[in-house]
C-alpha cells in the first residue's frame, strides 16, 4: 500500500462521508418544513462546515470546498436526491449510520493529518479532529432548533480524540504512515460501531438549579444505602438457603420417629393463653 493509495483512501471515504452528512441534514430540513433552498443549505453546512470551521481555526486556505468546488457539487446533488427519494430513506437507517460513522473516522483523521503538517502537537491535533468530524452536526442541530446530538447521545466527539491518540502513537511507534492511516480508521469506526450497539456514552450531569439544590451528603447517603442493601440481600439470601438446607436435613434425621416431647396444651388440645384466667373461675388457679 503506498502513499498514493491512501490519499485515494482518504478522498473515497471523505465522499462518503460527507454524503452522508448532506443526507441526514436534508432530512432534519423536512422536518423543519424548509424549502428547497433551506435543505440544500443545510446540507452544506452540515457536510462542508466541519472542515471549513478546521481551516479557519488552522489558518489553512483556500477552503477544501473552494480548492475543489466538486465537493459542493457532491453535497447539493446529495441533498437533492434526499428529497426526490424521501420516501425510501428510512429503509436505510443503518447504513446512513455506519456511513456517518465512516465518515466520522475519516474527518478525524484528515483533521489530525492537517495540524500535525503545521507542527502542532496533541492537543491541537486532537481540537482539529473534533471540529473537523462534529461541528457540521452540530451546525445541522443548531439551524434544526435543537440541542447538538453530539452532545447527549453515544460517543462521538471522544472518538475523534481516541484516533488523534492512536494516530500519533502508531506514528511514534515507527509504523509507516500508510499504516497508522488505515489502523485509525479502523479503529475509530469500529469504537463508534461499538458506541451504537451498546449505548456506551459519557456521564451525564444533571443540574437542577436552585430550586432543587443538590446535596452531595445524600448522594453518599444514597450510595451506602444501596450498598447496604445488596450485602442485606445476600446475607439474606445466605442465611435462608442454611436454614433451608438445615430443615431438610433434621427432617431427614426426625422422619420416621415419634415426637418424644409435647407441650402442656398438647395433652387438652387447648391453648394455654385461651385458657380461663383466676377471675373466670372464681378464684382457682388455672392448670397451667
Amino acid at each position: 500500500m503506498n502513499a498514493i493509495d491512501t490519499a485515494h483512501l482518504l478522498t473515497v471515504l471523505f465522499v462518503v462521508g460527507i454524503t452522508a452528512e448532506a443526507i441526514t441534514a436534508a432530512l432534519a430540513a423536512g422536518r423543519q418544513k424548509m424549502d428547497l433552498f433551506g435543505v440544500v443549505a443545510l446540507a452544506a453546512l452540515t457536510g462542508l462546515g466541519g472542515g471549513t470551521i478546521r481551516d479557519m481555526i488552522l489558518d489553512t486556505y483556500p477552503l477544501t470546498w473552494v480548492e475543489d468546488p466538486i465537493y459542493l457539487i457532491i453535497v447539493v446533488v446529495a441533498a437533492l436526491v434526499t428529497v426526490s427519494l424521501s420516501f425510501l430513506m428510512h429503509y436505510f437507517r443503518k447504513l446512513f449510520l455506519l456511513a456517518d460513522a465512516v465518515g466520522l473516522a475519516t474527518f478525524s483523521v484528515i483533521g489530525t493529518q492537517i495540524a500535525l503538517e503545521q507542527g502542532h502537537g496533541f492537543v491541537i491535533a486532537s481540537v482539529a479532529a473534533v471540529v473537523n468530524g462534529v461541528s457540521g452536526g452540530v451546525l445541522r442541530d443548531l439551524m434544526s432548533d435543537r440541542v447538538p446530538l453530539v452532545f447527549s447521545k453515544e460517543l462521538y466527539a471522544s472518538i475523534s480524540i481516541i484516533a488523534t491518540g492512536v494516530y500519533m502513537s502508531l506514528l511514534a511507534a515507527g509504523v509507516a504512515e500508510n499504516w497508522t492511516i488505515v489502523i485509525t480508521l479502523v479503529v475509530a469506526f469500529g469504537v463508534r460501531v461499538i458506541a451504537m450497539y451498546f449505548g456506551l456514552s459519557l456521564p451525564v450531569f444533571d443540574y437542577q438549579g436552585a430550586d432543587h439544590p443538590f446535596d452531595p451528603r445524600a448522594s453518599l447517603s444514597y450510595r451506602a444505602a444501596r450498598r447496604n442493601l445488596r450485602l442485606s440481600r445476600r446475607r439474606v439470601t445466605f442465611d435462608t438457603s442454611r436454614y433451608s438446607l438445615l430443615g431438610r436435613i433434621n427432617g431427614r434425621k426426625n422422619k420416621g420417629k415419634k415426637q418424644r416431647w409435647s407441650l402442656p396444651e398438647d395433652a387438652t388440645g387447648g391453648d394455654p393463653d385461651e385458657m380461663p384466667g383466676p377471675e373466670d373461675e372464681g378464684g382457682a388457679v388455672s392448670p397451667r
